[in-house]
């Protein structure tokens, strides 16, 4: 059986062995933490940071985790509303005038967080590299029309999320949502989290492995729309091999290339499970963190093609909150049980060609040591 470091209360024992019989299945290094009251009771690790399995998976191997950032980016808008600086409630335009065009005059910050902004593409988009032009990306949202009545419908806003959550996080603080991530998130906390890497992490990162059989042209396919038939691209297809670039790395796409482990997940994530506060760092009140399992719509999401529960910045699963990312990172926080799981790991798979339950399998064995 394959090696898991790391530390592990007894009573989650069954984590451990979760990981232990993922590793010697289907993944080739990853790493699972959970995190209750505030505190540290799972933090382990194991594998290969490389495909050809030669370097082992150690105890700061970071990697990128798609879209296991959002959660990232919406603790930054409830951070800020709690302080007062951000009113989930006022239009978008309050605090970035030129977005008040072509229909968008009524999209609150909450339509935006929730995926019910209208705004699920970035129109006329045709290359990954347009993506690392923040400006340009998010004059396009500004000029664009939605797509439906904002608030009426959702849609997962797979890469427009980022932007737009991250250019209102902008107008308020003057600070791009990596740098006031890094600030007043990561540093306060000790989370080893990152939306922009900058070089001198770049040793620390294993890269993302394609699914079996897959090369790292693999991409990431938008779901169909509504009326099943397929949807213009999320704009360009990512591919591994961009998410796994030196300028993907760089650059700022708060929806999507946060680089961590599970550790700094489930930490940075456990302030929402814990009345706003981890390993005695408070970020926000206990009233602040309601949104976030607090639901804003339920039912079809036009992108993804399924029923869906969405919250201020989360997707909402009975009585968790959360997100996962393309390949299969995840984290899920339980207010109830003062709870937060993550997993992150570098082989990803492809959903359309197999099954893939580690994460939850990962949350299960959590659950189990709660009894």
């Amino acid at each position: 059986m394959t090696d898991v470091k790391g530390f592990c209360e007894p009573r989650f024992e069954a984590v451990r062995a979760a990981l232990g019989a993922l590793l010697d299945k289907d993944d080739v290094g990853a790493s699972a933490a959970v995190y209750v009251n505030g505190e540290p009771v799972v933090d382990i690790w194991g594998g290969y940071a490389d495909a050809d399995r030669s370097v082992s998976w150690e105890r700061d191997t970071i990697t990128g985790v798609n879209s296991t950032t959002k959660n990232m980016t919406a603790l930054c808008a409830l951070i800020l509303a709690d302080r007062g600086e951000l009113d989930l409630s006022a239009p978008v335009a309050a605090y970035w005038p030129e977005f008040a065009t072509a229909g968008k005059e009524n999209v609150l910050v909450r339509h935006v967080l929730s995926h019910t902004a209208g705004l699920p593409d970035v129109s006329g988009l045709t290359a990954v590299e347009e993506l690392y032009d923040w400006e340009s990306v998010c004059a396009a949202l500004a000029a664009q029309a939605p797509d439906w009545v904002p608030g009426t419908s959702a849609g997962y806003h797979a890469l427009t999320f980022g932007f737009l959550v991250g250019e209102i996080v902008r107008r308020v603080t003057g600070r791009s949502l990596g740098e006031f991530f890094a600030e007043e998130v990561a540093e306060p906390l000790g989370a080893d989290f990152h939306i922009g890497l900058s070089p001198e992490h770049d040793h620390r990162v294993t890269p993302l492995i394609p699914p079996p059989s897959l090369t790292d042209e693999y991409a990431a396919t938008a779901p169909p729309g509504p009326d099943g038939a397929s949807r213009e691209n999320t704009g360009a297809a990512i591919r591994v091999k961009d998410a796994n670039s030196a300028a993907w790395r760089r650059a700022q796409i708060p929806a999507v290339n946060g680089f961590g482990n599970a550790r700094s997940v489930a930490l940075a994530q456990s302030v929402l499970a814990n009345g706003g506060s981890a390993g005695g760092v408070s970020l926000l009140s206990p009233q602040g963190c309601e949104p976030a399992w607090q639901e804003e719509f339920r039912g079809g999401d036009r992108v993804l093609g399924t029923p869906m529960s969405w919250t201020v910045g989360f997707g909402k699963f009975g009585n968790t909150f959360g997100w996962g990312g393309w390949g299969g990172s995840l984290v899920a926080s339980d207010p109830d049980s003062r709870m937060t799981v993550a997993y992150v790991m570098n082989q990803m798979i492809d959903r359309d060609r197999q099954e893939d339950n580690r994460g939850t399998e990962i949350i299960m064995a959590a659950y189990s040591g709660l009894h």
